[in-house]
C-alpha cells in the first residue's frame, strides 16, 4: 500500500509570555520533543498512549486521532488563569496556574494512569508543545515512565492537515458516484467497500446526509475535526487504486469541503445510478423516517424553500405532512425539488461517465447487483484517467 503522501514541506498558554514558560523550559531541556514531518511518522509513533492535556473545549474542537484527553486545566480554570494573567499580574497567575496544573496532573496519575507498569510509554501534547505538555510529561518521567512531547503540539499536527487539504493536490484518483436523490448512493458505498473497493464516505465523516433534510441528531463535527478525519482517511488509501466518493456539493451541512478535495472531485470521472421515481420515494421514506416523523421540524426545514419553489408547492408539502402521506411527500420532494436541482448541477458540471447503471428497484438484491457492477467497472479500468467516456 502506498502511504505517507502527505508531508509537512489567544489565551495565556498560547502567548510567548505565558505562565510556566520558564519552568517548562527546564522540564523540556531534559528530553527533546519529537518532530513529525508526515502523517505516517506521526501515526506510527510507537507510543502506547497519546495524551492531549489541553482543555476539554480545545479537545472537543479537534485532536490527534486516538488521543485521550487528560486536561491539566479545565475550561473554567483556563479562563480564570488567563484573566488573572491579563488583569492582575503574571506572577499571581503563575502561582494559581501552577497549583491547578500539578493538582490536576496528580489526579490524572492517581485515577487514570496508575494501572500502567513501568514499560508504558505516553506521548503528550498541548496547543504548541510547551507549557502544559512540558509540565505533565516531566511529572510522568519523574515517576519512571518514558514520556515524550510533540514539538509544536497540536499546531504542528494541524499544519500537516492544512497542507494536505489546502495546499497539496490529492494524490489519489477519485471516482464520483452520482445519481438523483434517493438512489441509495450512501448505502451502495457500504456494499462497494465490502467488495474491496476503496471508499470515501464524506457524509459519514461530516455526520450529515448531505441534503436539506440531512441533519443527524448528534450534530456535525467542527470543521477542523472533519478535516482531521478526512486527512486520516485519505492517508490510509492506496494511491495506486481509485477511490469512490459520493457526488456532493462543496458543502455538507455546515461543513465545507477543503479545496484539494473539491478540486479532485471536479476532475473525477463519474458512475451514475438511476432508478424509477416510485422506487426512490420508497427508499427515501424508509431512510428518512426520523425526519418525516418529526413533523414540526420537517415544516421548519421546508419553510425556506418558499423563496425557491413558491408558496403553492410548500403549502402542498405541508398538506401531505398533515395527511401523513409520507410516500407522496417523498415523491413530490424528489420530483419537484431535488431532481431539478440535480439536473441543473449536471449541466454545470458536464461530468465524464465511466458507466450509467439502472435499477428497477432498490431492494437489497438490486443494490448488491449494482455494487457488483460498480466494482467491476472500477476493476476493469486499470487507469481511470484513460478510461473511455460515455
Amino acid at each position: 500500500m502506498s502511504r505517507g503522501f502527505f508531508s509537512l514541506s489567544h489565551n495565556i498558554f498560547h502567548s510567548s509570555h505565558a505562565p510556566f514558560r520558564t519552568a517548562t523550559a527546564a522540564f523540556k531541556d531534559e528530553t527533546m520533543a519529537l518532530s513529525f514531518e508526515t502523517f505516517d511518522t506521526l501515526f506510527d509513533h510507537g507510543f502506547d498512549t497519546v495524551i492531549d492535556v489541553r482543555s476539554p473545549a480545545e479537545f472537543a474542537e479537534d485532536h490527534v486521532p486516538g488521543a485521550i484527553n487528560l486536561p491539566v486545566l479545565d475550561n473554567d480554570e483556563r479562563a480564570r488563569v488567563g484573566t488573572m494573567y491579563k488583569q492582575i499580574s503574571p506572577f499571581q497567575a503563575r502561582k494559581i496556574g501552577a497549583a491547578l496544573v500539578f493538582r490536576n496532573a496528580a489526579s490524572h496519575i492517581e485515577n487514570h494512569l496508575s494501572h500502567h507498569d513501568g514499560r508504558w510509554r505516553p506521548l503528550v501534547y498541548c496547543w504548541r508543545g510547551g507549557q502544559r505538555s512540558g509540565s505533565f510529561a516531566w511529572m510522568l518521567r519523574e515517576i519512571g515512565w518514558r514520556s515524550d512531547t510533540i514539538e509544536g503540539g497540536y499546531r504542528s499536527f494541524r499544519r500537516l492537515v492544512s497542507k494536505a487539504l489546502y495546499e497539496t493536490p490529492l494524490p489519489v484518483r477519485l471516482v464520483q458516484l452520482g445519481g438523483y436523490t434517493g438512489t441509495a448512493k450512501t448505502e451502495l458505498l457500504h456494499r462497494i467497500a465490502a467488495r474491496g473497493v476503496q471508499v470515501l464516505d464524506l457524509e459519514d465523516l461530516a455526520r450529515h446526509r448531505g441534503s436539506l433534510l440531512g441533519a443527524r441528531p448528534e450534530g456535525q463535527p467542527s470543521q477542523k475535526a472533519f478535516e482531521t478525519a478526512l486527512a486520516s482517511q485519505l492517508n490510509r488509501f492506496d494511491a495506486a487504486r481509485p477511490v469512490i466518493v459520493e457526488a456532493e456539493s462543496s458543502k455538507i451541512g455546515q461543513i465545507n469541503l477543503p479545496p484539494s478535495l473539491w478540486d479532485a472531485m471536479k476532475q473525477a470521472h463519474w458512475i451514475e445510478i438511476s432508478a424509477p421515481l416510485a422506487a426512490r420515494a420508497h427508499y427515501l421514506r424508509d431512510t428518512y423516517e426520523d425526519v418525516l416523523t418529526d413533523t414540526d421540524g420537517l415544516r421548519d426545514k421546508l419553510e425556506p424553500l418558499r423563496f425557491h419553489r413558491g408558496h403553492a408547492l410548500v403549502d402542498h408539502w405541508n398538506a401531505l405532512i398533515d395527511a401523513q402521506d409520507q410516500l407522496a411527500l417523498c415523491a413530490s420532494l424528489a420530483d419537484q425539488h431535488y431532481d431539478p436541482a440535480y439536473r441543473r448541477s449536471m449541466r454545470a458540471v458536464a461530468p465524464r461517465f465511466l458507466a450509467k447503471l439502472e435499477a428497477d428497484s432498490l431492494a437489497p438484491q438490486n443494490l448488491d447487483k449494482l455494487a457488483d457492477q460498480i466494482a467491476e467497472t472500477l476493476h476493469s479500468n486499470d487507469s481511470v484517467a484513460s478510461a473511455s467516456v460515455i
